[in-house]
This record gives C-alpha cells, sequence and structure tokens, in this order.
C-alpha cells in the first residue's frame, strides 16, 4: 500500500491504517529502536508507541514521507525510553559514544533560547550534509542520526570501518568550522 493511502486511512481514522503501518513500517521502525536501545522486547514496545503516536497526529499532521515521519517519532521514542531507562542504570554504550563524539560540535544549553537555538542548528546542519557527498552523508546520518554501529555503518555503504571513522572525523571536523562560520559558537 502506498503511503498516501496510508496517510488517507488514518484521516479517516480507519484503524486498518495502524495494521498498514505495521506491515509496511514494522521492521524499519523496529531497527531505529534495536539501534538505540539494543533491546527486541523494547523495540516492539517503541513500534507499538509510534503506532499510536502516528494515530493520535495524523490528523492534523499530513507527512510528505511517512517513513520519515515514522522514524522520528520511533526514533525520539526510543531516546525517551533509553534516557528514562539510563537514570537508573547509566549505560547506553552506542547512544552515549555516537553523541560523545558529536559533543565538540555542537552547542548545548536549556531554555527558550536554546530550544530556538536548537532549531537553528538543525537547519544549519541540514544545511552542511548537502554539502556532503552521498557516501559522507549516509555515513552520518546513520551514526548520528539512526544511532548505528560503526561496524553497520560500514556493512551498508561496502566499506572497512577505519575508512568510515576517518570520512566521520572529516565530517565532524567540517561541521565543526561550517557551524562557526554560520555563528554558533562551540
Amino acid at each position: 500500500m502506498e503511503d498516501s493511502e496510508i496517510v488517507a486511512l488514518y484521516w479517516r481514522r480507519d484503524e486498518t491504517a495502524i495494521r498498514e503501518t505495521r506491515r509496511s513500517y514494522g521492521r524499519y521502525l523496529e531497527q531505529i529502536a534495536r539501534n538505540i536501545l539494543s533491546s527486541r522486547e523494547d523495540g516492539e514496545e517503541v513500534v507499538n508507541d509510534t503506532c499510536l503516536r502516528a494515530w493520535n497526529s495524523i490528523p492534523p499532521s499530513r507527512p510528505d514521507s511517512l517513513a520519515a515521519y515514522l522514524g522520528k517519532i520511533a526514533r525520539r521514542l526510543s531516546i525517551d525510553a533509553l534516557r528514562a531507562r539510563t537514570r537508573q542504570k547509566r549505560g547506553a554504550e552506542e547512544y552515549a559514544l555516537s553523541l560523545t563524539e558529536l559533543e565538540d560540535c555542537v552547542p548545548g544549553g536549556t531554555g527558550p533560547e536554546a530550544e530556538l537555538e536548537l532549531s537553528l542548528l538543525a537547519q544549519a546542519i541540514s544545511g552542511y550534509l548537502r554539502t556532503l557527498s552521498p557516501q559522507a552523508r549516509a555515513a552520518f546520518v546513520g551514526r548520528y542520526f539512526y544511532l548505528d554501529p560503526l561496524k553497520d555503518v560500514a556493512a551498508h555503504l561496502g566499506m572497512g570501518e577505519s575508512r568510515v571513522k576517518s570520512m566521520l572525523y572529516r565530517a565532524r571536523q567540517g561541521l565543526k568550522i561550517y557551524l562557526t562560520q554560520e555563528g554558533f559558537t562551540l
């Protein structure tokens, strides 16, 4: 079933939308959740919660790309679940590692001003990613958005891990320079 047809089911409040979402995107959503949470059971729960969140947000939203919309929801839910878990355990190796790699490149903060800056930062990062080669962009997004382990990013790109590490290092250094030129203080 096409994305537009699934979105139309959501708009009509037809429960078939959830079944079609699971059929079309269940594995994709589980993979996102498993990369962040390292647990199949938690991944299944995130898929359920993603379907519920989509049900509650469509309408009024009408996503152009259902895969991206659902992926973003699953990623946020997974990170929230991980934060809740790590408050108790203080673990989360892959999540922490990938974010540690980025901490020299991106500013932090809290409050309304920080939220505005985060929005501007997201736009700037998107602009920077458009300057990268398709391989470097895929590596960056795989590692820092989907939080894929380095070996999975390398396998996906058909490269060795050391080459991907170098590519990501250069991308982070370039991002740092780009953000500084855009007026962000790091």
